[in-house]
């Protein structure tokens, strides 16, 4: 009896088994090949809810959320509630973390070629970097990151970089001498600070506006409606408006997240994250011209400079240009100032 319910067992079981097996392998086969699958995403940034980075977030979730039929979520958090842009590409890297949309800066370390990015006075307005970031060149950078576990979905709009201090007006290259300005850990923007005489200082994004209190910097740069998000108006009295270079933010996603996802589920993600871009750079066009009208009555001393003062401070670091030109590949800079000449006309 014991041995007849052994062989019925097996008979049973047995196959069953091999039933569940196939029938999972063809569900993970499907979850790569074809279809959408429940997900949640997390994307975290450095930025609050209110910047036009945080309101581009919300729009790439409404945007994915749709389009996947409410089956692909995102979870946002804003504030570097995931830490700063560094270790939130690490977490991409490692698997830890679905999105983050960083500075293209911290991305030097890796790929050497985004630092073509941090030149200053290099673009005159938004255009002339759209058809940078946008064409070939834009492209060129974003296919070497799979090879580092990433994976770039396009560009959106930091902004150009305006200068904030507490002791005076920067209205010449002289007037950069002696301030001590926070700067990302870049050394494009350490060596050009230095060159004009001021004491660049790099620190976490998270602690600028306490060094700032505290009088630890006297300054710091970055877009306007970076300044008014994170109020730094309270804790500096100019903002001078040099324009000295202009930051892209990119759209990366975990490569380990992407190649487990469908192409249909890759489609409507790179779909959402371009289409939520270009809101986000209208936005943040718009927002600036805001921050500007804000920040002045809120009672900052704000100073244009003049184009040929830009030139000087121009020429001051242009050595500086010139040596990280050789080192991130003198053709690919020939190649990016062709195409800002060929936007200008000339």
């Amino acid at each position: 009896m014991n041995n007849w319910l052994k062989r019925l067992a097996a008979g049973v079981i047995l196959p069953g088994i091999l039933l569940l097996s196939a029938c999972g392998s063809a569900q993970n086969e499907s979850a790569t090949t074809d279809g959408i699958q429940e997900r949640t995403i997390k994307a975290g940034i450095g930025n609050s809810k209110m910047h036009p980075q945080g309101q581009g977030m919300v729009k790439f979730k409404e945007l994915l959320e749709e389009k996947s039929g409410g089956k692909m979520k995102v979870q946002n958090f804003f504030d570097a509630t995931l830490g700063d842009d560094q270790k939130m590409t690490e977490a991409l890297q490692g698997g830890l973390q679905e999105v983050t949309v960083p500075s293209t800066s911290p991305l030097v370390g890796m790929v050497k070629e985004f630092g073509i990015y941090d030149f200053p006075f290099v673009f005159n307005n938004e255009e002339e970097a759209y058809s940078v970031l946008d064409g070939a060149i834009g492209k060129k950078l974003l296919d070497k990151l799979p090879e580092h576990d990433l994976v770039g979905l396009g560009y959106w709009e930091n902004g150009f970089r305006n200068l904030t201090n507490s002791k005076h007006p920067v209205v010449t290259a002289d007037d950069f001498k002696g301030l001590k300005i926070r700067t990302m850990q870049n050394e494009v923007h350490l060596d050009a600070f230095s060159k004009l005489g001021a004491n660049p200082s790099p620190m976490a994004f998270s602690e600028v506006f306490t060094a700032l209190e505290t009088g630890t910097v006297d300054g710091q740069e970055n877009p306007l409606a970076t300044i008014q998000t994170q109020k730094y108006n309270e804790v500096q009295d100019y903002l001078s408006l040099t324009k000295h270079v202009y930051t892209p933010f990119v759209f990366l996603v975990s490569k380990k997240f992407w190649d487990d996802l469908s192409e249909e589920e890759q489609k409507i993600m790179s779909e959402a994250a371009q289409e939520a871009g270009e809101y986000q750079r209208a936005l943040n066009r718009k927002e600036n011209e805001k921050a500007l009208k804000y920040l002045e009555e809120e009672g900052m001393k704000i100073n244009e400079v003049k184009p040929e003062e830009m030139a000087k401070m121009k020429e001051v670091i242009q050595p500086v240009t010139d040596k990280f030109a050789q080192k991130f590949g003198p053709d690919l800079v020939e190649e990016m100032m062709t195409e800002v000449e060929k936007v200008r006309g000339n």
